[in-house]
């Protein structure tokens, strides 16, 4: 038993980094959305963790009782922090359960009450201390040492009363909503650390009790609350800190993990269209941005390369590798790919740069190649994939051959052509605006 309170005393520390750590990454969103309650009563539950566990340590106490000249004195702060983590957890779930947007008279009237109560609780914790005799300083046992003294064993009462009360309405709200539908894995994983801290909880709250109670039936039990009690309080305020980080942490990493594969997911094409452009990305750019920062700067160049590049691809060898590509058993979607990577290999084999090609240039619609940037990319890594829809594409047949010479013509002279009747309908335009002005002109008789 000594064992194990020598080893809360060692590493009390560690749910304190991780209670501070839990409200660093809560803070930012807490303080940009303060008028959202929910969000205030995680802050508030976290920094009075935290302040519960600086104030707990036996040598915290004892600066306390030294620097105030009060021996004891650390007892009622103590117990009034906690009291005030109890009914910050119950103004959590009223907030949680109600959502940001509930103003209605029941939740507000919740709120109120439970503000309150646990305020009437702390104001008379200080009060029932002002009356107790407590002389003799006690660092780690003064929850039984004292639990026979007039005041003092109403206060650690009281204390303990408040705070068994508000874990067991939490832990079995927060229970209840692990077992509800369409939560997320990580929010219910968070959900489910949070039910075990808050269990942990009464644990701590039922150790404390026995040996007081103890105490007062004449045994001795002390034990459970100098040895038992803290190190379940310790792993309980882990437990719970996991479960405040988990949802926002797992979301993080998601993200940033997103982000890192669609980057190297794009390498293969943005590889083969340097060898078109030749510049490329400046190397301190990519030092110094975020990872969020390097994908939209390699997208946006991908495409400012693509796009020029674009209308000099063979639309029919690209219909060729789409309908080849169907042929070898590949859906819809990667055979779009498939093809487009065969038709964009060819442009740049083709060793021209896009801006200094000569002769006339279609203008296809490129949207759906810029838009499939990723899929495009993904294919360049099998190039054997890509040969074996190349080879069954084959080369254009004569007719092809000779319906694109035929379409080329026919769009030279549809140019002409249009030139000419656009050219006459602005002539026909100026006779009859010419006209049109004159019609308010007199008449000449």
């Amino acid at each position: 038993m000594n064992f194990l309170g020598e080893l809360y005393t060692s590493f009390v520390w560690i749910p304190t980094a991780i209670l501070v750590a839990a409200l660093v990454l809560r803070l930012p969103t807490i303080l940009r959305l303060w008028h959202d309650p929910l969000l205030r009563a995680v802050g508030g539950l976290l920094l009075l963790a935290c302040a519960v566990f600086v104030s707990v340590t036996p040598s915290t106490i004892a600066w306390t009782n030294r620097v105030t000249g009060v021996p004891n004195i650390s007892a009622p702060w103590v117990y009034s922090l906690l009291t005030a983590f109890s009914g910050s957890g119950l103004l959590l779930i009223i907030a949680w359960r109600g959502g940001p947007a509930d103003r209605s008279a029941a939740t507000r009237r919740a709120r109120r009450w439970v503000i309150s109560v646990y305020s009437g609780v702390i104001v008379a914790l200080w009060v029932l201390f002002a009356l107790a005799d407590v002389p003799v300083e006690r660092l780690r046992d003064l929850d039984t040492y004292y639990a026979n003294t007039p005041f003092m064993r109403e206060e650690i009462l009281l204390y303990l009363l408040a705070h068994t009360v508000a874990v067991a309405i939490t832990s079995s709200l927060v229970w209840n909503w692990v077992r509800a539908d369409g939560l997320g894995t990580r929010l219910r994983c968070g959900l489910t650390f949070l039910a075990v801290g808050y269990g942990l909880n009464l644990v701590f709250d039922l150790a404390k009790f026995t040996a007081v109670t103890a105490r007062w039936t004449g045994h001795d039990l002390d034990r459970l609350s100098t040895d038992v009690a803290p190190p379940v309080a310790c792993l309980s305020a882990i437990l719970i800190a996991v479960g405040f980080i988990l949802p926002h942490a797992g979301q993080y990493l998601h993200d940033r993990r997103r982000v890192r594969l669609a980057h190297r997911e794009l390498r293969p094409l943005y590889r083969l269209l340097r060898t078109v452009d030749g510049d490329g990305l400046p190397f301190l750019f990519l030092l110094r941005a975020t990872p969020e920062l390097r994908l939209v700067r390699r997208e946006t160049y991908i495409r400012d390369v693509l796009l020029p590049l674009a209308r000099h691809l063979d639309d029919g060898l690209r219909t060729r590798a789409y309908r080849a590509a169907l042929r070898l058993g590949f859906p819809p979607a990667r055979a779009r790919a498939l093809a487009a990577a065969v038709a964009i290999l060819d442009a740049v084999a083709d060793g021209e740069r896009p801006a200094h090609r000569d002769g006339a240039a279609s203008h296809p619609d490129t949207t759906e190649l810029l838009r499939e940037i990723g899929a495009v990319s993904r294919e360049l890594r099998h190039p054997d994939v890509i040969d074996a829809v190349r080879v069954a594409a084959g080369p254009p047949r004569p007719e092809e051959a000779g319906a694109a010479e035929a379409a080329g013509a026919a769009e030279a002279a549809g140019t002409a052509e249009a030139a000419r009747s656009a050219e006459a309908d602005r002539s026909a335009d100026v006779v009859r605006s010419a006209e049109a002005a004159g019609s308010f002109l007199p008449r000449r008789r």
